[in-house]
C-alpha cells in the first residue's frame, strides 16, 4: 500500500481512532458558564452508550435536532465544499437552534452514516469539522451514532441550558415591538443560486466575491453570544434563527406571536455579493436577501424602550443588530418602500426541491 492509497477501516477501528483524536478527556468537564452547575460526568471518551450530565442547580434544558442533507448541499456534490465543511455545518446548524432559544450549548450528539466508498480520510474530515465547530462554539461533541448507509447522511442533536424562565420563544412579540436582525441574510441562498448556474450567466462574479459566497457555507456562525445577551434581561420578546431564510422566519414569528410585521426595505441589510447575484438573476436584491437560505442570523423582537440598553450590551460584547421593522396588529407581513406597501418578496424554504430555483426561474415573487 502506498502512502496516498485510501484506507477503509471497519467501524470499531474508526470509533477507536475518534476517541483518541477528538473525544479525549471529556468526562468531568464543567460545561455550563454563568454559575450554572452542569457537569459532563461521562463523556464520549468513556465509550459508554450515553453521555451523562450531572445537574446540581435549577436549570432549563433546551434540546434541538436537525438533519442537514438535501438539495442545499449541491455545493458539496459540485466539489465546492469539503467533507470538513459539511461536518462543521452540521454542528453549526444544530447549535444555532440552541442559540436562538437564548441557551448556552453544553453538547452535541451527531449521527454520521457513510457509504462504503468513503475512506478513512474523508470520514475523519467530517468528524474533524464537527469537532472544530463545537470547539468554536464552546461546547463538546459527546458522541452519537456511526455506521454505514447508501450515502452520506448527517444529523445532530444539540443540548443547551439557561436559567429557568429565560428561554426565548417564537411567540411573545406584541404590536409596537421592533423587529431586528443580527446581520445580512441571503448569502448561503445566493451561493446555491449562483454556482450551479454560473456558466449560464452573462458574466462571472469577481473571484473574491465567489469566495465570500463559499465562505458563508464553510464556517457559518451560530449566534450563541447574541442569544445569551438577548435572554439575560431578557431583552427579546420573541426570537428565531434565520436558517429557513428571512422571509420564512418573519412569517413564523408572525404566526407564533399572532401579530403582523411591517418591514422597511431601506433598513434591511443587503450584502454586496447578494446584490450582485440578484443582478445576474434579474431579480430584486431584497427578494434574494429574504429568500430560502441557511443563514444563522437571529431575528428578534424587542420593546422600543429596551433598544438603547440592548444595543449597549451588544456593543460591549463586540456584537451588532439592525432594526428592520415593527410588529403590528393586522396579522400580515409586508414590506414598505417609496412606492408603497407590498407582501414580503422572495421564496420561503418549504423542504421540497431547492426553492431558490423558483426565484431564479422567475416563477416566484421577485
Amino acid at each position: 500500500m502506498t502512502l496516498n492509497e485510501p484506507v477503509y477501516s471497519d467501524e470499531p477501528t474508526r470509533v477507536r481512532q475518534l476517541v483518541s483524536q477528538f473525544f479525549g478527556d471529556q468526562s468531568g468537564s464543567d460545561v455550563a458558564p454563568d454559575g450554572l452547575d452542569v457537569l459532563l460526568s461521562v463523556g464520549a471518551d468513556a465509550r459508554d452508550d450515553c453521555a451523562v450530565y450531572d445537574i446540581g442547580s435549577p436549570v432549563t434544558l433546551v434540546v434541538g435536532s436537525d438533519y442537514i442533507r438535501g438539495p442545499k448541499f449541491i455545493l458539496h456534490e459540485l466539489g465546492l465544499l469539503s467533507d470538513f465543511d459539511i461536518g462543521y455545518y452540521l454542528a453549526a446548524a444544530n447549535i444555532s437552534d440552541i442559540a436562538a432559544m437564548g441557551a448556552t450549548p453544553i453538547g452535541l450528539l451527531s449521527v454520521i452514516r457513510y457509504p462504503h466508498e468513503m475512506d478513512d480520510a474523508g470520514f475523519r474530515q467530517v468528524v474533524a469539522g464537527i469537532h472544530q465547530a463545537c470547539t468554536d462554539f464552546g461546547t463538546l461533541n459527546v458522541g452519537g451514532d456511526i455506521g454505514n448507509a447508501e450515502r452520506l447522511i448527517l444529523s445532530g442533536t444539540a443540548l443547551g441550558v439557561c436559567r429557568p424562565g429565560k428561554v426565548l420563544k417564537r411567540s411573545g412579540a406584541s404590536p409596537g415591538d421592533l423587529l431586528c436582525v443580527t446581520g445580512a441574510c441571503g448569502l448561503l441562498g445566493a451561493a446555491v443560486a449562483y454556482f450551479p448556474q454560473r456558466d449560464t450567466f452573462r458574466r462571472a462574479l469577481p473571484v473574491e466575491m465567489e469566495q465570500e459566497l463559499l465562505d458563508s457555507w464553510k464556517k457559518p456562525r451560530a449566534r450563541v453570544a447574541e442569544g445569551r445577551v438577548l435572554a439575560q434581561k431578557p431583552y427579546a420578546t420573541a426570537c428565531q434563527d434565520t436558517s429557513d431564510g428571512l422571509k420564512a422566519t418573519i412569517e413564523q414569528l408572525m404566526h407564533a406571536s399572532g401579530v403582523g410585521f411591517r418591514v422597511n426595505e431601506r433598513d434591511v441589510p443587503v450584502d454586496p455579493a447578494v446584490r450582485e447575484v440578484a443582478e445576474l438573476m434579474k431579480v430584486n436584491p431584497l427578494a434574494l436577501t429574504m429568500s430560502a437560505s441557511s443563514d444563522f442570523q437571529l431575528a428578534f423582537t424587542i420593546a422600543a424602550d429596551d433598544v438603547p440598553a440592548c444595543r449597549a450590551e451588544f456593543t460591549a460584547s463586540g456584537l451588532d443588530f439592525v432594526v428592520i421593522g415593527e410588529a403590528t396588529e393586522d396579522g400580515e407581513a409586508v414590506v414598505v418602500d417609496d412606492n408603497g406597501v407590498r407582501p414580503l418578496p422572495g421564496v420561503a424554504w418549504k423542504h421540497q426541491k431547492s426553492d431558490i430555483s423558483l426565484l431564479a426561474s422567475g416563477t416566484a415573487d421577485a
